[in-house]
């Protein structure tokens, strides 16, 4: 169903489209060679181009290059063999120069498309407008004195890749769907880490409102959000604001606003700037960017498996169902757990044992799938001990448990807990005679007619087997014994 605000004159829809700031994956800036580790001491990352210094040039990072094209290869884009650097005029403390180098009228990488894939199990496509690399400014700090604001310029020079969608999003929904999967391709490529906590990877949004196939109205950008649920928060509250003005006979101003999560709402920041305020003009100090088409097709020969294609061979592969694909390879490490806990076994068990008790209890502890409380090796040697009944699944699920506790793999906990699953028929044959003839009102019933009474017999005899009992043995032959006299 499509997304819509309702105001007290219908509904509106709402058109968003998003400007994706994506720190490059690379050891060294964008044009030098200051490091780019996160977290380091203040101004310990800084070169004389960073700072600006009089008569220092730039020189391009060749891996940020390959990186920026990877990524345009990765969203189905076209890569520009000539692309060009130009200088954005503005002020801020942190930025030295007084401008940023960026690219305008000549990106490296131009249109695109992205699928995404909605709560509902539907797909959308969303265009790329273009993908350009630009440098970092550096860090303002307002919270370090009471009187002054410092400046930290480790982040000054570092590469982005600012990634431009078409207006196709209509909602918070799908604006969350398509950050989710921007992030999994760019981790999928190794072109950037998306670790959104840390900065590398923030959205500019736009929002506008209009009448169902109206032409647009004016939009407002929402500056540097920095998680999924914020994001899909701004959208919803700038919409629900823009369209009280309309319908109060106002005029929505195009303009730059911050959300503030607190309270749910955003506020003015500055005017919306247009290009020609930023000045722009071909960096002299930087030659056009020249790209061979063989390096650009070696590039494309050695990029990895992507998030789409992966799920269409999970499908194929392992029958899975679409969501269950789609969940497995929203992550490269997840969907590489996976197959190494399905290779040899039952892929549907498998999966149903990652996305249900697995993933349960990374959320449970805290724990991440690159440091999982249970290898995907431990999670298989459990599954290949229900697979040839040494357990049945109702012990698994205590098993698993202990090796979460223990780290210790799911044979040893079976043999020094005593945890094998009984299959001697004169055992089960002998537990089953003691449940029936402890409850001779029930069997009456259940001869009677009354079938469903059946669960109650197996749950009883499980439960007089401290649940190592062969549930199929277990039905067999209480089934045998209750049909023998069943009216």
């Amino acid at each position: 169903m499509t997304y819509a605000i309702e105001g007290t004159t219908g509904p509106w829809e709402v058109v968003v489209g998003l400007e994706v700031h994506a720190q490059v994956t690379s050891n060294a800036k964008l044009f030098s060679g200051a490091a780019t580790a996160f977290g380091a001491e203040p101004n310990s990352q800084v070169s004389f181009v960073d700072a600006a210094f009089p008569g220092m040039l730039p020189v391009i990072n060749g891996e940020c290059v390959a990186q920026a094209v990877r990524t345009g290869l990765g969203l189905n884009a076209r890569i520009n063999p000539v692309s060009r650097f130009d200088r954005k005029n503005y002020f801020y403390a942190d930025l030295p120069a007084g401008y940023q180098i960026s690219q305008y009228e000549h990106p490296i990488v131009g249109t695109g498309m992205v699928e995404v894939e909605l709560a509902d199990g539907t797909t959308k496509m969303i265009g790329i407008t273009r993908l350009h690399l630009e440098q970092d400014a550096g860090k303002s700090l307002h919270d370090q004195h009471p009187a002054k604001s410092f400046i930290d310029l480790n982040r000054a020079g570092v590469a982005l890749m600012e990634i431009v969608s078409e207006p196709d999003i209509r909602g918070p929904e799908e604006a969350g769907a398509y950050i989710r999967k921007l992030r999994s391709i760019l981790r999928y490529l190794g072109t950037c880490d998306g670790n959104m906590e840390e900065g590398s990877l923030r959205a500019d949004v736009n929002v506008s409102v209009r009448k169902i196939n109206e032409l647009y109205r004016t939009r407002c950008e929402i500056k540097n959000l920095n998680s999924v649920r914020f994001i899909m928060q701004a959208i919803e509250a700038e919409a629900r604001r823009q369209v009280e003005v309309w319908e109060a006979g106002g005029t929505v101003m195009q303009e730059t606003r911050l959300f503030d999560s607190g309270r749910n709402l955003t506020r003015s920041m500055r005017s919306k700037e247009d290009a020609h305020d930023y000045r722009y003009f071909p960096d002299p100090d930087l030659l056009p960017l020249v790209l061979e088409e063989d390096w650009i097709a070696a590039l494309k020969a050695s990029l990895p498996e992507l998030p789409d294609a992966k799920r269409a061979r999970f499908i194929q592969m392992y029958g899975l169902s679409p969501y269950d694909a789609a969940v497995l390879v929203a992550e490269k490490a997840t969907a590489d757990y996976y197959e190494t806990v399905a290779r040899g076994r039952d892929p549907k068990i498998a999966a149903n044992w990652v996305t249900g008790d697995f993933f349960a209890a990374l959320n449970r502890l805290g724990r991440s799938i690159d440091d999982p409380p249970v290898t995907a090796a431990a999670l298989g040697g459990l599954l290949d001990l229900m697979a040839d009944n040494t357990i049945n699944g109702r012990i698994a699920k205590d098993v698993f448990e202990a090796m979460l506790e223990t780290g210790q793999d799911a044979a040893t906990i079976v043999d020094e807990r005593g945890l094998r699953q009984v299959t001697d028929t004169g055992a089960i044959d002998a537990a089953v005679d003691r449940i029936l003839a402890a409850n001779p009102g029930k069997v009456a019933e259940y001869r009677s007619g009354k079938d469903k009474l059946f669960g109650f017999f197996v749950g009883q005899t499980m439960k007089a087997m401290a649940g190592k009992g062969n549930p199929g043995l277990i039905n067999a032959v209480l089934k045998q014994r209750l049909d023998a006299q069943k009216e």
